[in-house]
């Protein structure tokens, strides 16, 4: 006999229970519903994730613009870009949304122009931007550019991008010049996956 609370129980009954509620539980288990299950729906999964990366950037000051007292354009390599190269984003990629945002506080308006560059530096495609000068006021300049189709082909094949700044006429820059040309720039990319 074992007492519990003051109450007298015995371990057969204990034991009785105990295999009592394990055999309903089984039966209950073993009774409930459960449907076939088809594997192959797996060969119908299709998804389409997006992800958005940042793509490139850069900061111009002002007096970098100046050589010896010449205004000079420059041009701004960045290394390879990666984001375009692999077979899985050959394969996959259906769309991209590249978006480049100008900050100028030069008092100065530029053309920036993005060469798209392929494995042997030959350019593929270009897009330009018109900048314009500073005035005081926050002067920040977006473009947004959509590739699918044989857009999208030649985006694939794109190893670098080289940022071509141009300055046009204005007031001239000198060594003391202030303010800064900054680019940031990101790409959203649209994939379906099979």
């Amino acid at each position: 006999m074992i007492y519990s609370f003051g109450i007298e129980v015995n371990k057969n009954e204990i034991m009785k229970v105990t295999q009592t509620l394990l055999g309903f539980f089984a039966l209950l288990f073993s009774l409930s519903c459960s449907s076939d299950l088809d594997f192959n729906q797996v060969n119908d999964l299709e998804l389409q994730p997006v992800v958005v990366a940042n793509l490139s950037s850069f900061d111009v000051a002002a007096n970098k613009l100046v050589n010896n007292g010449t205004e000079q354009a420059i041009s701004i390599d960045t290394p390879d870009v990666g984001v375009f190269n692999g077979s899985f984003l050959k394969d996959n990629l259906v769309k991209a949304d590249l978006c480049f945002e100008v900050n100028n506080t030069i008092n100065r308006a530029f053309v920036l122009r993005l060469v798209f560059l392929d494995k042997a530096n030959a350019p593929l495609f270009s897009i330009p931007i018109d900048i314009p000068a500073y005035a005081g006021a926050t002067n920040v300049t977006i473009k947004n550019e959509t590739f699918v189709g044989a857009n999208l082909d030649a985006l694939k094949q794109t190893k670098k991008i080289a940022f071509v700044v141009a300055l046009l006429p204005g007031p001239p820059l000198t060594s003391t010049s202030t303010g800064n040309l900054k680019l940031r720039s990101s790409v959203t990319a649209y994939f379906d996956i099979q």
